[in-house]
């Protein structure tokens, strides 16, 4: 299975053809120039061609009024001051003659990747489209958005295919207000105390869903501008993933997010991340407020209130290791081979890989300072993590297992995403090495998430040892290993409280040294107080979605 791409351009041929300030920024640019960048990095001709079509009446009233799209479909018809005047009743949108038929094309073609994947016929993939369509609502255009393809795409997918649980992740400048369907519905948006558009007070973090839905609409809302990598990590970490397994436009940019987006789905190794230095206090504060308004909710929420890879060092380092250590045939054939996988590694003639052995000699010999590895050793339900600091010659570890979350699925999950992958983003390693003991007491479906979750460090260098009793992974691990989709851990129960109290108390005594662990900042207690008081005297109460 490969990667899909979806892109007709016939949805380029319609743009504002008066002049309006707020609209002047949407042009057909928008995608043309994001096509042409795929052209010239080789990455058309690496997906599958899906074609586009027309989303039909039927597939539109999943989600807007038939009043609604009966006025859409004059708009062919119209004049120009018609389409002036039947403009003037939405807010930061315009029509144009072919803009319905553009519409239909960018909901129909989001009903085509959902199809294509769910049918097995590639395994992931992206569709280009215009007009976009997050902020349009039930009877009513907005922000650009005439057809909210991503509400339609979601409604279809749970009708169509029967999905009980669909989570759309909405990562844009603007609080996508139109996209809370019957859905789990995450969104970190520019929000500056609700100064920047849409100005909504539904899109503040404490607007979470009402009666049945209530939880299932989680707003982060940044209140400054200029947030950086450690910013997104760390609400990704702290809220998103968690959440997740349990339950203007710039034309330079543009481009460059969606090239880099396409190599992840066909699964190119990520670039590492740069200056992770910590969330700012703003974005403390909001991932404080967003966990303290959804701990009701979800149970792994409960407990809130660029380096050199000197491979010719590695090598010179480990040879003279075994010349002088008493090693014994088996050990010395089990670092021949590591030594054999990592020079491919540094020959990028292979990202990943493999090797069963019956020994470790990984901990004696990794203490050298020669580059900078993450080692995940999983044993007796434990997994104890070790990072080699080139500025220290100690090792570093952070024992878990019964005592830090592992003891059952959500538990050990829940460390993974709090604390490894926190940990192991900050770090930035060149390589990581991921060890499974035989008694690890991990099943296979959670050894595999884990080791998705690991690719995205490193450049997905990734060398994983096991103890050739564990020969039954050696059928799944190729798969994990080449970014194929881990199977699905299914609903996962409440962690047990004692362990979210030792993963707590772990994070607690880490995060002075590791600052993508913090949870809060210095005022995060004083903005709750605020906004609760906000909400009693408001006259306007924040309307929220329903599920």
């Amino acid at each position: 299975m490969g990667t899909a791409l979806i892109h007709d351009e016939e949805m380029t041929k319609y743009k504002l053809l008066w002049v309006d300030p707020a609209c002047k920024i949407e042009v057909p640019e928008r995608l043309t120039v994001t096509y042409e960048a795929l052209i010239q990095n080789g990455l058309t001709d690496r997906c599958v061609s899906v074609p586009v079509r027309e989303a039909t009446d039927a597939d539109i009233l999943l989600v807007h009024s038939e009043e609604y799209l009966e006025a859409v479909k004059k708009t062919p018809y119209m004049t120009l001051e018609d389409l002036k005047e039947f403009t003037l009743q939405y807010g930061d949108v315009y029509f144009h003659p072919n803009i319905y038929h553009c519409a239909k094309l960018a909901a129909g073609a989001a009903l085509q990747l959902v199809d294509s994947v769910m049918t097995g016929k590639v395994r992931n993939g992206m569709a280009l489209v215009r007009p976009p369509g997050h902020h349009s609502m039930r009877s009513a255009a907005n922000g650009f958005c005439v057809f909210n393809n991503v509400a339609i795409a979601a409604r279809y997918a749970k009708q169509k295919y029967g999905l009980k649980r669909v989570l759309i992740v909405d990562w844009d400048v603007h609080h996508g207000q139109g996209g809370a369907v019957l859905v789990l519905y995450f969104s970190w948006h520019r929000y500056e105390h609700q100064k920047f558009w849409p100005q909504l007070r539904e899109s503040d973090y404490d607007s979470v869903g009402k009666d049945k839905g209530a939880g299932f609409n989680i707003n982060v809302p940044w209140n400054q501008v200029g947030m950086k990598n450690s910013d997104y990590l760390s609400l990704f970490c702290h809220v998103l993933l968690p959440v997740a397994y349990e339950g203007g436009y710039n034309l330079t940019s543009l481009p460059q997010s969606v090239c880099q987006t396409v190599q992840t789905l066909l699964g190119d190794p990520a670039p590492r991340p740069a200056n992770l230095d910590g969330p700012c206090e703003s974005a403390l504060e909001s991932l404080h407020c967003v966990r303290s308004a959804h701990r009701q909710y979800w149970s792994s929420l409960k407990h809130a209130v660029i380096k050199s890879f000197h491979m010719n060092v590695f090598f010179h380092l480990i040879r003279e290791t075994l010349l002088k250590a008493e090693a014994d045939s088996v050990a010395l054939a089990t670092l021949s081979s590591l030594i054999a996988l990592v020079e491919k590694m540094e020959k990028n003639e292979v990202q990943s890989g493999y090797h069963a052995c019956c020994v470790f000699p990984i901990r004696r010999d990794c203490r050298y300072r020669f580059f900078f590895p993450l080692l995940t050793c999983l044993h007796e339900l434990q997994a104890d993590v070790i990072m080699f600091n080139d500025f220290s010659s100690d090792l570093q570890w952070l024992g878990s297992g019964r005592r830090c979350g592992c003891s059952d699925a959500l538990g050990f999950t829940q460390a993974v995403l709090s604390l490894l992958l926190p940990l192991g983003y900050e770090y930035d390693p060149s390589l990581v090495l991921l060890v499974r003991m035989s008694d690890s007491g991990v099943c296979d479906n959670m050894w595999q998430q884990l080791t998705g979750l690991l690719l995205g460090l490193a450049q997905g260098r990734t060398l994983v040892l096991m103890q050739v009793n564990a020969i039954p992974i050696l059928d799944i691990l190729p798969s994990s290993l080449l970014g194929d989709a881990a199977p699905s851990l299914r609903q996962l129960d409440a962690p047990l409280p004692e362990d979210v109290e030792a993963l707590e108390r772990l994070r607690h005594r880490l995060q002075a040294d590791w600052k993508l662990l913090q949870t809060t900042g210095e005022h995060a207690d004083a903005i709750l107080i605020n906004t609760a008081h906000h909400q009693t005297y408001s006259q306007f109460p924040p309307i929220t979605a329903s599920c």
